[in-house]
């Protein structure tokens, strides 16, 4: 009797530990793209990422330096001058798909941002289709495209003139799972978009899923790393599962 509830506990344990393994590559489509920051900069005073990346520190913070590569990861930081949040991009063309990465929040306060965008698609300010934020408290999973992003609804709210219906809307476009993650810790996240439906997970345990017609854009063309304070990044992945 003991020996088969040992079994039988034994098993649970196991299983329960399967299930949360990170999903493996194969699951995620083809990888078109990574980078694990092993690399110098040649000076310290404006953003020098390489590999693809760019930044919108010229444009909204004077030129003055917010990403920084040290240690083998990539350090974004806003500078006192910034007039808007950090915008860390690169590009990543897929339908379905996923974005996986390490990440460590230094500060309570500090969030990562996963920004999916079509510049190409003109109907939305910026691009912005859909928003994955994650923060020491909760993970919230955003659509821009059909929400705030929107250019008729972002005008009016602009001059507070939004109706009934779009204010009963915008409380749609956005879902929030409470968890509880540690500062000067490392994670890996992982946003996986199949269709219509956004799934984020955090050391290979899923935080939430969200399903709105945003995330279903057709071509999602680039990645914004989104940083309104600070954070620390290492490991990005994007893989194309179309």
């Amino acid at each position: 009797m003991i020996k088969t509830f040992f079994c039988i506990t034994l098993s649970i344990s196991l299983w329960t530990s399967l299930l949360s393994l990170p999903t493996s590559a194969d699951e995620l489509g083809k990888l078109i793209f990574s980078d694990d920051f092993e690399r110098n900069e040649s000076q310290e005073k404006i953003d020098e990422v390489g590999n693809g990346w760019g930044t919108n520190s010229k444009t909204r913070a004077g030129g003055n330096k917010q990403v920084d590569l040290r240690d083998g990861a990539m350090y974004i930081y806003i500078h006192q001058d910034a007039d808007h949040a950090v915008s860390v991009t690169h590009p990543a063309e897929f339908r379905n798909g996923a974005v996986q990465m390490k990440f460590m929040l230094e500060n309570e306060k500090d969030t990562l941002g996963l920004n999916f965008a079509d510049l190409q698609y003109k109907k939305v300010w910026a691009g912005h289709l859909f928003k994955v934020t994650v923060g020491v408290k909760q993970t919230e999973i955003t659509d821009l495209k059909t929400g705030v992003m929107d250019l008729k609804i972002r005008e009016a709210r602009q001059n507070k003139t939004l109706t009934a219906e779009q204010q009963a809307t915008l409380k749609t476009k956005t879902k929030r799972f409470p968890h509880k993650l540690e500062t000067g810790k490392w994670y890996t996240v992982l946003a996986k978009i199949h269709d219509d439906t956004l799934t984020v997970s955090i050391d290979g345990k899923e935080v939430g899923s969200f399903a709105s017609p945003g995330i279903a854009h057709p071509t999602k063309r680039m990645l914004r790393l989104s940083i309104p304070r600070n954070v620390v990044v290492d490991d990005v992945k994007i893989y194309n599962a179309s």
